[in-house]
């Protein structure tokens, strides 16, 4: 090559011949690990835990004020300050961070590596519900965009973990939007569902359905019943086509939608401790749930081959969240 040949030409060429292309895809596993360090996020909600996020409740539940009851309701809250604790007694913190911890030791005796969220502040008193400031897809997170005051922030500090942890984060969600973890969910790898309703609006499922399409992956959007805040109140899966649900939460054309996906459902009774729906599946057809669950229900789920390990949760109940809400998977096995 001559030494004339102009500089514009050399940079031109060599660009060209170094130039990468689009695919593999950003959440190809491959590209993750060379670039990322691991295969970071999840495609479904029953495969092996591998790595979870958590928060163990701690001085930000000083801001609840046992002075301050709503006595037309009960319930404890300060309309001014955005707190409210929706229960009417307020447990006390060790014994919050007692089952907390008991949760957290079971997780990691089975082998799951348990992350806890950085710099809650502020009062944010739900933070320990882990599932709701963020949602993970192939390839890394959405970051959510919380549908009330006293939650409002805690996205900050699941943004500054995660770039912490070295996990990609694919979308914030921005404008108008209202989204919460609690209130997404994967069918199969290739289907999931957001529960729209007081604290999820359709422009927050639109945001997070962006970055599902072009994984290939459909989103359905249902509506909630009345005032319930999150669909893993009445949906969970637990194992690869098999759902525990209250029919009671969920429209008819959501559980059409779901024997259509030919995914069996095993529906609780009245009878039943609600907060069973809000269970965690460590693996395909293995829980960790709380107490409360009727022998009907036991059975049914054993004979459908499902095993599962009871924790006492009702103090952290008390808060609004159950187990479910209380983690969020960082990495699954594939279904």
């Amino acid at each position: 090559m001559s030494d004339s040949a102009p500089p514009g030409w050399i940079y031109n060429e060599t660009v060209r011949m170094f130039a990468t292309a689009g695919d593999p895809p950003f959440e190809d596993h491959d590209e993750l690990v060379r670039h990322w360090g691991r295969a970071w996020g999840v495609d479904n909600d029953v495969g092996r835990i591998r790595s979870i996020l958590m928060h163990r409740p701690g001085a930000e539940m000083s801001i609840v004020d046992p002075g301050k009851r709503i006595e037309s309701i009960g319930s404890f809250g300060d309309i001014e300050k955005g707190w409210y604790f929706q229960s009417d007694s307020v447990p006390p913190l060790a014994e919050m961070q007692s089952q907390h911890d008991a949760f957290s030791a079971a997780l990691r005796a089975r082998g799951v590596e348990v992350h806890v969220v950085d710099g809650v502040d502020g009062g944010r008193l739900k933070s320990c519900y882990t599932r709701d400031p963020l949602i993970m897809v192939k390839g890394g997170a959405i970051i959510c965009r919380m549908g009330t005051r006293i939650r409002r922030g805690e996205e900050l500090a699941i943004t500054r973990t995660l770039a912490r942890l070295g996990i990609p984060i694919l979308r914030t969600l921005s404008g108008s939007a209202l989204m919460e973890g609690g209130s997404f969910a994967w069918i199969n790898p290739r289907t999931a569902v957001i529960g729209c309703g007081i604290r999820v609006n359709r422009e927050g499922a639109e945001q997070v359905a962006e970055v599902l399409k072009r994984q290939g992956v459909e989103l359905i959007v249902t509506d909630l019943v009345g005032y319930d805040i999150h669909i893993d109140g009445s949906f969970l899966m637990i194992d690869r086509d098999l759902a525990l649900v209250d029919p009671f939460g969920l429209p008819f054309s959501f559980l059409e939608k779901l024997k259509e996906l030919k995914v069996r459902t095993i529906e609780i009774t009245p009878a039943d401790n609600k907060w069973i729906i809000n269970s965690l599946a460590v693996a395909p057809g293995e829980l960790i749930m709380p107490e409360g669950a009727t022998n009907r229900t036991l059975d049914r789920l054993a004979a459908h081959g499902v095993r599962w390990t009871v924790l006492p949760y009702a103090a952290m109940q008390l808060n609004g969240g159950g187990l479910h809400c209380s983690t969020t998977p960082l990495l699954r096995d594939p279904a």
